[in-house]
């Protein structure tokens, strides 16, 4: 094991070394096109913003997302940004510098913000939105808590969709992938009258199952989907004034995450000999849909010096989704089971029937060169939706045997302000702040199991017997959080082309609960706050033919939130951690070597740990734990890594082209990331321990005229790397997997 991390790791040292290299021999190479960034709800270059933020866009964007990946492409393509789902396409898990939230709950939240052109995508399903149409993706690290607000200690990912203009312009793509795969999307905009311009763009996927179950022998049973995305936008510039409306639109219907039985070998991290990424043993059903709608309003008004900034924001979805949990056939008190030891039976379903979230932000700001400028505004949130649970009797009657209905609404007001103050020609300061409110309430509409303990002792569990099991005999919970974020940072100007900056900032969470279950009373967490500390270099150089960005950080999490998922118990807990840090680097960096080479390269160094001496969590039912064991047989987990945070996070890319004469060109784009390992759960344990791993990407293409037309032959996880994703570990040995090496054709065409 170790000498495979090391060739890892020795691969990216090699590819690191080539690219070096050769930068003293670069003498006419071309220029950096300048990154332009809204970090601070501005538009601003890159290079002068004091925060940690890289961005991908352009080709590069294109290109990662081939072949029909869903949001989790942009996992580690860009320093310290990972993304893992156990649903699959539909709920994506973002962390950043390792801080994120492993829950699978529909009602968590997450410390990672998603921004879907200025609206704030909160609930975890909105989350998975397509990338398509999208002119750039920006991550933000560290605490964004003054103009993003609530629910963004770690970070803020934010999609910036194409806007429309006066001018006519579109484009058309489609490919046809591996395992049946068809992807097509396109976009058309222009003009309409009297300051009008409309643009509306579209997107469909779709990929056949190729997953055979040997159990029911049923080929090419799972793993395709079918996918619908579409977004129309409006646009209206007057004197003074400026409008854009937006609608968006999203159906997936599909396979839900698949869960493999006892896929580790015991004792390590490695698969089974034999392990079939292309085949699956078990005896549940699996389905997955998703609806989703959202429409937004962001006006504008300039006056003479200043601003005024409106922004309203709907969404609501239509979700469900149905897997076999424990991952296999069958149980062992049974005559027939496998694979290998499945101890009892789990089939369960997660659905929201209704939702509806609405935000409204009115903002000021100046809009001058003054020596002071300023921003400040007031936001409003409010989210109502129904969230159901299911299990079913798979052994004998395959009926019904759990259902849980919840309802929870969350109201949030805030107020917030930021100055930036030239002090001098060549120094900046920044400072904002903010107050949130922040209450949510959790009723329990509905509960009954006829399946588990505690309820089978019971006969059935209703809503009166539930709440005889809760320490205070009430199912619901209403906390309220009043909190007070500030961020200062400072920006020193080197010369025409470095900067320097540091940067102090807070951020929170709001409380979270979980409520009651067959295994588990409720369960609320205490709201969380961190605190980051990050100094940083944004450089310029080579004639602008190269562009460096670094920086190093140090935060603290004060009662983090963490949950305690599955385990022997199959609970779902919410904890509060005393403390938890996080320190490390990112590293940014682009250039080119001559005039037809350009590369990429970005490093992050995380370095999480969690820092409380008495919080224990209950262990797995079959694997290896490596921590020490409390009397009650738990883990502690005081010293251990963040879960899914991994150390190191490296990511490469490189294009080079040849010119072929009027306008074409032939060029091979490469691209690779590399994630050290994770563990997957609170405690340490051998076998759920996630191997580091390396996927490439590959494009051979020809364009012409000047690049309006494109055709190309990609593949994407071209070594066909298998890696442990995540797990699941109250039943037993049961892991998810990456996906397999895609290959495919691409014609694209633009105007």
């Amino acid at each position: 094991m170790a000498n495979i991390s090391f060739r890892k790791q020795a691969l990216v040292v090699a590819i690191h070394a080539a690219v070096f290299s050769p930068l003293a021999a670069a003498q006419d190479a071309a220029v950096l096109d300048k990154i332009e960034v809204t970090a601070d709800r501005r538009v601003e270059n890159i290079q002068d913003v004091p925060v940690s933020v890289s961005t991908v866009s352009g080709e590069n964007l294109d290109v990662l997302a081939s072949g029909g990946q869903d949001v989790r492409f942009l996992s580690g393509r860009t320093p310290s940004l990972n993304i893992e789902s156990s649903f699959g396409r539909a709920f994506p898990r973002f962390y950043i510098r390792g801080y994120g939230n492993t829950d699978f709950r529909l009602n968590t939240s997450q410390p990672v913000s998603l921004v879907y052109d200025d609206i704030v995508q909160e609930n975890p399903i909105l989350k998975g939105f397509p990338v398509f149409d999208v002119d750039q993706v920006e991550v933000l690290r560290g605490p964004q808590g003054t103009l993003f607000g609530r629910n963004s200690p770690a970070g803020v990912v934010k999609f910036n969709s194409v806007k429309p203009s006066e001018e006519v312009q579109g484009y058309g793509k489609i490919s046809m992938a591996s395992y049946g795969g068809l992807n097509a999307e396109g976009a058309i905009g222009g003009g309409l009258n009297d300051g009008w311009s409309a643009r509306v763009s579209g997107l469909y996927q779709h990929r056949d199952d190729f997953v055979d179950n040997t159990f029911t022998n049923e080929k090419d049973a799972y793993e395709g989907y079918d996918e619908l995305a579409l977004r129309a936008q409006l646009m209206y510039q007057g004197d003074g004034f400026e409008a854009q409306f937006g609608a968006h639109y999203r159906n997936l219907d599909g396979t839900a995450r698949l869960f493999r039985a006892n896929m580790i070998t015991p004792g390590t991290n490695n698969p089974v000999p034999g392990f079939d990424r292309n085949k699956i043993s078990i005896d549940g059903q699996n389905e997955q849909r998703l609806s989703q709608f959202g429409a937004n309003a962001r006006l504008r008004w300039d006056f003479e010096g200043y601003s005024l900034h409106s922004i309203t924001g709907y969404e609501t979805l239509d979700t469900f989704s149905r897997g076999d949990i424990d991952g296999g056939y069958g149980a062992s008190f049974l005559p027939s089971s496998g694979p290998g030891f499945i101890p009892f039976a789990s089939e369960s379903a997660d659905g929201i029937p209704e939702h509806s979230q609405w935000t409204q932000e009115f903002r000021i700001e100046t809009n001058g060169d003054a020596t002071v400028n300023w921003q400040a505004g007031v936001f409003f949130f409010k989210e109502d939706y129904k969230v159901e649970s299911f299990s079913w009797d798979t052994l004998f009657t395959q009926s019904l045997d759990g259902y849980q209905r919840i309802r929870q609404t969350n109201d949030s007001w805030a107020v917030f302000g930021a100055t930036t103050w030239d002090v001098s020609p060549d120094f900046e300061l920044r400072v904002g702040a903010r107050y949130t409110v922040d209450k949510k309430d959790l009723t329990v509409l509905d509960y009954w199991n006829t399946g588990f303990v505690p309820c089978v002792l019971l006969g059935k569990c209703t809503l009166a017997q539930l709440a005889a099991q809760e320490p205070d005999g009430d199912l619901s919970a209403s906390p309220e959080d009043k909190k007070f974020s500030w961020d200062m940072s400072g920006t020193w100007k080197l010369n025409e082309d470095v900067n320097v900056y540091a940067r102090i900032a807070t951020g929170y969470r709001g409380s979270s609960i979980q409520s009651a279950g067959a295994f588990n009373a409720k369960s609320v967490a205490n709201p969380e706050t961190s605190t980051s500390f990050e100094a940083g270099i944004k450089a310029d150089f080579w004639d602008n033919r190269a562009r460096l960005n670094a920086g190093v950080f140090y935060y603290e999490i004060k009662d983090q939130q963490l949950t305690a998922v599955g385990g022997a118990f199959n609970a779902n807990i919410l904890l509060n951690a005393d403390k938890s840090v996080g320190r490390g680097f990112e590293v940014d960096f682009q250039a080119y070597l001559t005039d037809n080479l350009l590369v990429t390269l970005g490093t992050g160094y995380n370095d999480t740990e969690i820092q409380d001496k008495n919080l224990a969590v209950a262990v797995c039912a079959q694997c290896t734990v490596t921590d020490p064991l409390d009397s009650f047989g738990a883990a502690l987990i005081d010293g251990n890594a963040l879960p899914q945070a991994p150390k190191w996070t490296h990511n490469v890319t490189a294009r080079w082209g040849m010119p072929t004469g009027d306008g074409a060109e032939f060029y091979v784009f490469t691209d690779w990331v590399y994630r050290s390992e994770v563990n997957f759960f609170l405690y340490e344990s051998v076998e759920f321990t996630g191997k580091s791993m390396v996927e490439g990407g590959l494009r051979v293409g020809y364009n012409w005229e000047n690049g309006k037309y494109d055709v190309a032959l990609y593949g994407r996880n071209i070594t066909n790397e298998l890696a442990i994703l995540s797990g699941i570990d109250f039943n037993n040995l049961t892991g998810m997997v990456n996906e397999p090496r895609t290959v495919g054709v691409e014609f694209k065409a633009g105007f």
